[in-house]
């Protein structure tokens, strides 16, 4: 294997024509690295004992924790592939994944994709899913964290091995400072005891990967219905760390907190792939990651200690740090805060800035194109809903909906909404299940990806909202988002989320679902009048607003609407 240097950015990226400059060279002349095994030779070579995993084992800032070194990670991703090698994995057998945020998901991560194919799983979803996903993927082999904790992995892991016949060992990983050693039923072993048998140095398999070979199958729609499993090369995973380190100019002297979930597209891709390819420092903010309610709570007294440079978070998570104080901690070390996921609120965007002195840049990230498609750079100061410009060499287009709210051919111009279509190098190579394909490309093969949207004159991205999650009354459809906006600016509310409820004459009537600030009073009968009186759209005024202890979540901190929408549909099925 080639050796080549760690990401790096060529130049800043500031404006469209900056993308098309890169663009005037040829990609493959820019990126030659055709795996994520390739990413972390060239990053142990150039980096060697610079730290690049810090493990919180709490919330403590005054803990100490663990830190990997980036040779040590090429060493354990080593003998992990070689283990899964002896255990019989091929390139084209799954790897299944059930852990909580630790330094050895890296290890399942990265040597998973060096062996075979990595599947990470979801450890909230039901036992049902999970042998699902594990079924649909056939997975072989199966990592799991030795130890309940908040998720029942352990348990879960002991109960579904049998209903998965394809599978052939479970590898337990202990939990951090176990004492005791439980013993381990036949065919389970002791992760940590049977990779440190491996050779360390080099693959022993001698595989030579291939950018068109397959490195994971992520799932995505799995909080209802049958969750589909997208596939992933090693080629669209290295375009994601490439593309993110020029659009964002990662650095290697930046540190970064990933809290996201590591079976979750962003946390694995846009968040550690990115940094680790070119050096970063990625810390993991406890199991737990932004579960933990004390990693919250200290999350600026972690940024102090750490030093930490980029700040990324889904909008949630955001609402949430705005009601912590700084408290005197020095988070200047901050220069670029990240978010996507899910919709930021204007006045969310305003509170940020006005508090902590960061602008936060949104991005447009999906399982189906690895994890990222649009990044608004540093520097770049746009509203919120404004997702920034296209990575180089990804194709974007905004087409009109056809009559069934699908992608019609009919490009639209500049300022005119439609549905967002891409074409690009990190597109995934579809789902397992070739019927999963019907609905996720155009005919002439562009990803239609139900987000509404449309281009400002300099070529940035707006998202206006979800062509599925459009109210639709009596003809009029409705951007929920609208709607959010208006009510998300009232100072008592900390999340909002408008959805339609059925209704037997207009055939969907908005309704809005609200969280409050801590410590906030407010009635729903005051919100609804702050609606009407704010939300300029006449069928958008909300005919009801009901205030929740908590918003149902998904379990990477999106709000999830489904549950809103029964809830709406048993209100309106009750109502006289």
């Amino acid at each position: 294997m080639k050796r080549s240097s760690p990401f790096k950015p060529l130049f800043p990226i500031a404006c469209a024509a900056d993308v098309a400059r890169m663009e005037e060279t040829e990609l493959d002349q820019l990126l030659t690295v055709r795996s994520t095994y390739e990413i972390f030779c060239n990053s142990a070579h150039a980096f060697g004992d610079k730290t690049a995993l810090t493990f919180l084992t709490s919330a403590d800032p005054d803990q100490e924790p663990i830190r990997w070194s980036y040779k040590e990670l090429l060493v354990g991703i080593h003998q992990t592939a070689n283990l899964l090698h002896r255990m019989g994995i091929t390139p084209n057998d799954a790897v299944a994944v059930l852990l909580p945020g630790c330094l050895e998901y890296h290890l399942a991560l990265w040597g998973g994709e060096a062996a075979g194919i990595v599947q990470p799983l979801n450890p909230l979803l039901s036992d049902e899913k999970l042998v699902s996903l594990m079924n649909a993927g056939r997975a072989k082999v199966l990592i799991a964290w030795g130890a309940d904790e908040d998720s029942g992995f352990w348990s879960k892991a002991m109960r579904i091995r049998a209903l998965v016949p394809s599978l052939t060992a479970v590898l337990r990983v202990p939990p951090v400072h176990e004492k005791n050693a439980p013993d381990l039923p036949e065919g389970v072993f002791d992760f940590t005891a049977e990779r440190e048998r491996e050779r360390n140095d080099c693959l022993v398999s001698g595989r030579i990967i291939a950018p068109t070979d397959i490195a994971a199958y992520f799932h995505t729609g799995g909080t209802t219905g049958a969750p589909k499993l997208a596939r992933h090369s090693h080629g669209a995973q290295v375009f994601t760390a490439w593309g993110c380190v020029q659009m964002q100019g990662v650095r290697s002297t930046d540190v970064t907190i990933n809290g996201y979930p590591l079976f979750h597209v962003a946390g694995v891709l846009p968040g550690s792939l990115t940094s680790l390819s070119a050096g970063v420092e990625v810390v993991i903010p406890t199991t737990s990651l932004f579960r933990n309610r004390d990693v919250i709570k200290n999350y600026w007294m972690l940024v102090e200690r750490y030093r930490a440079t980029v700040l990324s978070a889904v909008p949630t998570v955001l609402a949430a740090l705005a009601n912590v104080p700084v408290n005197g901690a020095d988070i200047s070390t901050i220069h670029y805060c990240r978010t996507g996921a899910a919709p930021l609120s204007p006045d969310l965007s305003l509170r940020f800035e006005k508090l902590f002195g960061l602008h936060i840049h949104e991005a447009l990230g999906m399982t189906e194109m690895a994890g990222i498609s649009t990044i608004t750079p540093p520097g770049v100061i746009a509203p919120a809903g404004c997702v920034g410009l296209r990575l180089p060499y990804i194709q974007l287009r905004i087409v009109a909906l056809d009559e069934k709210g699908g992608a019609s051919d009919r490009d639209v111009p500049a300022g005119e909404q439609g549905m967002v279509l891409f074409k690009s190098p990190n597109l995934f190579s579809g789902f397992v299940d070739p019927q999963d394909n019907a609905n996720a490309f155009t005919h002439d093969g562009w990803l239609a990806t139900g987000d509404l949207g449309w281009l400002d004159s300099q070529s940035l991205l707006h998202l206006s909202g979800r062509s599925k999650d459009l109210i639709i009354r009596s003809g009029h459809n409705i951007d929920p988002k609208v709607i959010e906006d208006a009510i998300s600016a009232h100072p008592a509310v900390q999340l909002c989320a408008a959805v339609g409820a059925p209704d037997a004459y207009a055939g969907e009537l908005p309704v809005v679902f609200v969280t409050l600030v801590p410590g906030a009073t407010v009635s729903e009968a005051e919100l609804l009048a702050y609606a009407a009186e704010h939300v300029d759209e006449a069928p958008a005024k909300p005919k009801a607003v009901t205030i929740l202890d908590a918003m149902p979540m998904t379990n990477v901190g999106k709000i999830y609407k489904p549950e809103l929408r029964q809830i709406a549909a048993l209100a309106a099925k009750s109502a006289p």
